[in-house]
């Protein structure tokens, strides 16, 4: 039985490789291989597991009833494989609500006691597979949950292979004009490529009242535009990033917190990620918005708490507490 779990309003489900092969749906037993072939299986897979079935179909809801489908574990003991299949059948190279939530399930069925390695297998031709991401049990504000250590970000056009993208100075540091959003809205003129695990492109502006809503962003007249910068081809245009990029809009608030909004490649506008609150932490330490240390992240979906270890001027690494509940969907 597939279960579903929240991470701060993003939601997936969780199935091992098993239970697909028991409803026909052919998944290798190995995440390689199964990464490799995913366009075999990965479309039916979320058919089946995402779709709303036999329940109504709230009004005005996505056409799937989640975020996204983990399809793992493929061991019985630590290190774990997974893969993280997007509602358009592609596969993500990291996710940290989907990290978190597989931690969450993980633990719920005694597989995991203490921190250990989730490997995240993938297709992309620009990123190696798997993207390995370190999870420790751990208590942060009287929650439980788990830290993720997500490593040293990668900055610029080039850590993303994004390609056709001008150069601009945001508080005296270089950053991107990405002209398909700058032609939306004169304020997303400022962005910065973040890569921690997967690619973000973080659009930086003065006022939180120019940031993008939710509703806005699943209307056509913004969704289907947005879709072609995020999403990789055939769904999108694949520019500037032939792979897609995930979208993140960020603007200042009071000290170490910064208020953002998340358009994701392969899914769309979404309550919150972990991966795009670690991106918008680092894009906005790098022009010197928040300072090394703790960030906190406001999302529709929630605050996600983001620790930034930095020396010489540079960032060293980049963690996510994140925290999940099982979800009735």
């Amino acid at each position: 039985m597939t279960l579903f779990y929240d991470a701060r309003g993003n939601i997936y489900g969780v199935v091992s490789p098993a239970q697909l092969r028991h409803k026909g749906i052919d998944v290798p037993d190995r995440a390689d291989l199964a990464a490799g072939t995913r366009g075999a299986w990965a479309l039916a897979a979320i058919a089946a597991e995402c779709g709303w079935g036999e329940l109504p179909r709230p009004a005005g809801a996505k056409a799937h009833r989640c975020d996204g489908l983990l399809v793992g574990p493929f061991q019985a003991a630590p290190p774990f494989d997974l893969l993280i299949v997007n509602t358009d059948g592609s596969l993500a190279e990291r996710s940290g609500n989907g990290l978190t939530i597989f931690a969450q399930s993980l633990t719920d069925q005694g597989l995991m006691a203490q921190g250990c390695d989730l490997r995240v297998h993938h297709d992309k031709t620009d990123a190696l597979s798997p993207v390995v991401t370190r999870v420790e049990p751990a208590e942060y504000e009287q929650v439980q949950g788990f830290w993720l250590a997500l490593g040293r970000p990668e900055f610029g056009p080039l850590a993303v292979g994004a390609v056709g993208v001008a150069v601009v100075s945001l508080e005296g540091t270089e950053v991107s004009q990405v002209l398909p959003l700058a032609v939306l809205n004169p304020e997303w003129n400022h962005s910065q490529f973040v890569r921690v695990g997967n690619p973000h492109c973080v659009t930086l502006v003065q006022d939180a009242s120019v940031l993008p809503d939710n509703a806005q962003m699943h209307r056509p007249v913004l969704f289907d535009p947005l879709r072609a910068i995020a999403f990789a081809p055939p769904a999108g245009a694949g520019q500037p990033c032939i792979s897609g990029v995930n979208l993140q809009w960020v603007a200042r608030d009071s000290g170490n917190r910064v208020i953002a909004r998340v358009f994701e490649r392969g899914e769309g506008p979404t309550a919150s990620s972990g991966t795009s609150a670690s991106a918008v932490a680092c894009a906005a330490w790098s022009v010197g918005w928040v300072t090394a240390g703790e960030v906190a992240v406001v999302m529709p979906g929630g605050t996600a708490p983001v620790r930034l270890q930095a020396g010489a001027g540079e960032l060293l690494s980049v963690s996510l507490f994140g925290t999940a509940r099982l979800q009735e969907v």
